[in-house]
């Protein structure tokens, strides 16, 4: 028995030596406790103090372009007739909107006005809630109607700080979404730094204001930001239905603020059916992307009484196809948006054209290729430099998987790619394709080029595999590669551009056009409110916006019958007779016509594609000046209107009188025959 307790006894110790005591394991839970509460409140910390910097600097930069806008204009100084001249073009037909609901006697009635519009189109009675994306602007005067703030502050600045406030939530999607990206709030700082002082490439809210990009992309930013989210493995139930939310609301704000939201969407839409193809993204949650897409897009065609535009869409009948066996075809007739396929057509080679509305696309700069010099400021603050270098890396990365999934090979494991980083590189390259196709789109691209720089220098896989290439990994050169690069890029622009910022705020300039001014008081002071007037597009905007007088045509060219009035209004500047263009101009109901010299004497563009160059050919005529002329053109049997008109010769007298003049714009009002 002695012996058997002696065993027992020495087991006992031997347990006991061998495993701690009690003491010794709340030493340890202690220690545990404490590290990982450390690291929990450094996380904390770090999400606070991220946080914060994204916040104040989206405040920062939407402070920094109100000032540029005012100390370019001195908008607070000028009257308001110049207020609204300085919105340009269709800016200011927008804005006329929102004007024209705050001066309606009721919210009621306001709608009424727009939903049943006799101003904008002559002779035609028109919804613009159907035909325009301007609930922005209802939304605002509603606004503006029930707030208590009409005494101190007015409707033009309510509206322009509502769209310079929107810059602050643009700027903090795009920190917000590099962060995501890397896991580091240093990247969103440098995206955010990098997009500020780019400015002229991504943004150009201070000088078109109304423009509806600039309603549209600040949402855009937020839904990539959700998505970016969203793609990350493993979230909680409610955290997933959540972000599903919040794409859900982006997306529909972007597509009701934006008439070319379903073409952008399309090109999101070939991002994840490419990335899906290619098993890179999560069927489940590219399915409810593609569902999102079509609901938000069918929410705001309800919302604009079934405007047929959105719904022969392709992103309609390109989702549905995926969704339905990828095979279903969506057709439908439709002549709302064909000039941007003639556009298309002619801009990548299908044969030339003279198409009137396809050729005005063309031969604006806007529409053109994205000129070299672009590339050349990008790159002089090394947003190129950087993006260019993620980039690389992340294609071969791309092409390593793509490869990998396809042949369902076990090899190069450690090469990954995580579904928010491979839907950010495709989303990249195809709008990078649009914007080198077209400059007006750089600005979806650009501003997405600093997030995927700066996430790519503070990314600790990229650092790693590069690390790893070389055999130089070590986790403690990964970490100083991923935070020693963005503070010294950041050091940099800060040291070369941040005196340059300062000095732009004390530039002080000031708002003169006194032609345009004198125009519109003149048309206000001289002409019945319910006089119909033609001219150009751009400039019968700022006469709607600015006299409320009613136009024979207007810039929001997604309407075939509003683009085949445009085509017969210009024939002003066309060598027609002065029977013809007067017999056009009547059956329009027009009484005053504007022609501006800057049209008339157009030397901006090169030959073929000033205006007169282009009315010229499409009515057949040979083009004015030196230089070749296609075979088929004959010489006009009359002299150029807008330049005839101007001798006063008894048969221009008899149908049109001249009422104003001045070293810009001419004014003639038709006669009434009976």
């Amino acid at each position: 028995m002695t012996a058997l307790r002696q065993r027992k006894e020495i087991k006992v110790s031997n347990v006991y030596e061998d495993y701690p005591s009690q003491e010794e394991e709340e030493e340890l839970e202690r220690q545990l406790l404490a590290v990982y509460s450390g690291r929990g409140l450094w996380k904390i910390l770090s999400y606070m103090i991220g946080g914060t910097i994204g916040l104040c600097i989206g405040f920062l930069t939407s402070i920094y372009l109100a000032t540029l806008h005012e100390n370019d204009l001195w908008f607070s100084n000028i009257k308001e007739v110049e207020r609204e001249i300085s919105f340009r073009t269709e800016c200011g037909l927008y804005y006329s909107y929102y004007k024209q609901m705050l001066q309606a006697p009721t919210i009621m009635k306001g709608f009424h006005g727009l939903i049943n519009d006799n101003k904008t189109e002559s002779m035609r009675t028109i919804n613009i809630l159907e035909r325009m994306n301007i609930y922005q602007e209802v939304f605002l005067s509603i606004l503006y109607r029930v707030l208590p703030i009409k005494t101190y502050l007015e409707p033009v600045y309510f509206y322009i700080y509502t769209l310079f406030g929107l810059q602050a939530m643009y700027v903090t999607a795009l920190y917000v979404t590099s962060w995501l990206l890397s896991g580091t709030w240093l990247s969103g700082l440098l995206a955010a730094f990098w997009y500020v002082i780019n400015r002229i490439d991504t943004t150009r809210v201070e000088f078109t204001i109304p423009l509806r990009e600039n309603w549209a992309l600040p949402f855009f930013a937020v839904q990539i930001a959700a998505i970016t989210y969203l793609l990350r493995p493993h979230l909680q139930p409610l955290c997933e239905r959540l972000t599903l939310l919040a794409v859900f609301i982006s997306t529909f704000l972007f597509s009701l603020t934006w008439q070319f939201n379903q073409f952008m969407m399309l090109m999101q839409a070939l991002v994840l059916f490419i990335l899906d193809c290619l098993n890179m993204l999560p069927t489940v949650k590219v399915t409810w992307l593609y569902v999102i897409q079509v609901a938000s897009l069918l929410l705001v065609c309800a919302l604009q009484f079934f405007n047929s535009m959105i719904l022969g869409s392709l992103l309609i009948s390109f989702n549905l196809s995926v969704l339905i066996a990828r095979k279903f075809q969506h057709f439908l007739n439709l002549k709302s948006d064909e000039h941007i396929f003639k556009f298309l057509k002619a801009k990548f080679g299908f044969g030339a054209t003279r198409d009137f509305d396809a050729n005005l696309y063309l031969c604006e700069e806007a529409f053109g290729l994205l000129p070299f010099n672009t590339l050349e400021r990008l790159s002089h603050t090394l947003l190129f430099y950087a993006y260019m270098f993620v980039l690389s890396v992340m294609v071969m990365v791309a092409v390593i998987v793509a490869l990998r999934n396809l042949s369902d090979s076990t090899k190069v494991q450690f090469i990954v790619l995580k579904p928010g980083t491979a839907y950010n590189l495709m989303h990249s390259i195809l709008f990078g394709c649009l914007a080198f196709s077209t400059m007006r789109m750089k600005y979806l691209w650009t501003s997405h080029m600093c997030v995927f720089a700066s996430f790519g220098l503070c990314s600790s896989d990229i650092w790693e595999l590069l690390l790893k290439l070389v055999h130089l990994y070590t986790p403690k050169r990964m970490k100083m590669m991923r935070y020693s690069v963005p503070v010294l890029i950041l050091i940099y622009l800060c040291y070369k551009f941040w005196p340059g910022m300062m000095a732009e705020l004390s530039e002080l300039r000031e708002f003169y056009d006194p032609d345009t001014v004198e125009l519109m008081n003149w048309i206000k002071s001289n002409t019945p409110r319910k006089a119909v007037f033609a001219g150009s597009m751009q400039l019968l905007a700022g006469v709607k916006l600015c006299t409320g007088r009613t136009l024979t045509n207007h810039p929001h060219y997604e309407d075939k019958g509003l683009r085949e009035r445009t085509k017969e209004v210009y024939q002003i500047y066309a060598k027609r007779s002065p029977e013809e263009v007067y017999s056009l101009l009547r059956s329009f109901g027009t009484d005053y016509v504007i022609l501006e010299d800057s049209i008339c004497y157009e030397r901006r563009h090169n030959r073929g594609c000033r205006l007169r160059d282009l009315l010229d050919i499409a009515n057949g005529h040979v083009m004015d000046g030196p230089g070749e002329n296609d075979p088929d053109l004959k010489p006009a049997e009359h002299p150029r209107f807008c330049e005839e008109i101007k001798r006063n010769l008894p048969s221009y007298s008899a149908h049109f009188t001249r009422v104003f003049q001045n070293k810009t714009f001419h004014v003639y009002k038709l006669s009434r025959h009976k």
